[in-house]
């Protein structure tokens, strides 16, 4: 089963939705406000993606910005930024895409095409 974890206010997460169903592809939905990812989970779909720690942080996000996390994400161990994130699902890049051993951050509709 396909776990697609968004904010349903974001526009990008909109469009991966509405991508989603207008190709009928069955997932589950999961709102990172109300049901954040632990470390656990983040380590685990770290370790999958084969992506930097760093592509999982909304860089775009007020929460980021205020926290001037641009200065203290290169200081941080990774144990300490997964600790980071499971703090507030705000912190985290979305959607994201969880399949049984790939990770997709952000929309890409390539990207989801070649794997759905």
């Amino acid at each position: 089963m396909i776990t697609f974890i968004c904010y349903p206010k974001c526009t990008t997460c909109q469009k991966a939705k509405k991508w989603l169903d207008d190709n009928k592809i069955e997932y589950e939905l999961r709102d990172i406000k109300s049901d954040n990812p632990c470390v656990e989970e983040l380590s685990q779909w770290y370790n999958i993606s084969g992506q930097p720690l760093k592509k999982f942080f909304n860089t775009s996000g007020l929460l980021y910005k205020s926290m001037e996390l641009k200065n203290k994400l290169p200081l941080m161990s990774d144990g300490e930024m997964l600790s980071l994130l499971a703090t507030d699902g705000m912190l985290v890049k979305r959607p994201l895409l969880i399949c049984d051993d790939t990770v997709l951050i952000g929309f890409k509709e390539q990207e989801w095409k070649s794997l759905l």
